[in-house]
């Protein structure tokens, strides 16, 4: 994947950062996931679009994973930082501790590209969070992909 010049966010995240965000989260990144974010946090892909439940989707940027949030303008791409601003609408189970869906990029007018654990919660699928239709323990999503790797392989078609 083609990804624009700059666009990448500073620091990268290690392999530490990576599994305490797992342990905070209680998911298991895919492998392909973390290989993706360690060279390109928060990236501006250059092949931007791709189509999904026949509507064509534009990603404004992928999301970072940021050790420290409250220090830069880019902790708004953080993932953390957009889990909490979503809240009750990416989750069906007011009770649940973890993820469901774990927004990993934001798309042209609001939507996000999520991993989704509520069928495997070690080998996400990839949907699309749909934010107009979604409210608070309803979220709507449309199928993207089986992982993470076959959507990489959509971008690049």
């Amino acid at each position: 994947m083609e990804i624009k010049d700059g666009s990448v966010i500073y620091p990268v995240p290690d392999d530490t950062l990576l599994s305490e965000k797992e342990r905070k989260w209680r998911i298991k990144l895919p492998s392909a996931y973390k290989e993706f974010i360690k060279k390109n946090n928060g990236a501006v892909p250059i092949k931007d679009s791709f189509v999904c439940n026949n509507h064509s989707y534009v990603i404004d940027r992928f999301l970072c994973i940021l050790k420290v949030t409250g220090q830069s303008d880019d902790e708004f791409y953080d993932i953390g930082v957009v889990r909490t601003q979503l809240e009750e609408r990416i989750v069906s189970d007011e009770d649940l501790v973890g993820v469901e869906l774990l927004p990993i990029a934001v798309l042209f007018a609001g939507d996000c590209v999520c991993l989704d654990y509520r069928g495997n919660n070690e080998d996400p699928s990839v949907c699309v969070w749909n934010h107009e239709e979604s409210a608070d323990l309803e979220p709507v999503t449309y199928f993207a992909s089986n992982n993470f790797e076959e959507f990489l392989k959509i971008l690049a078609e």
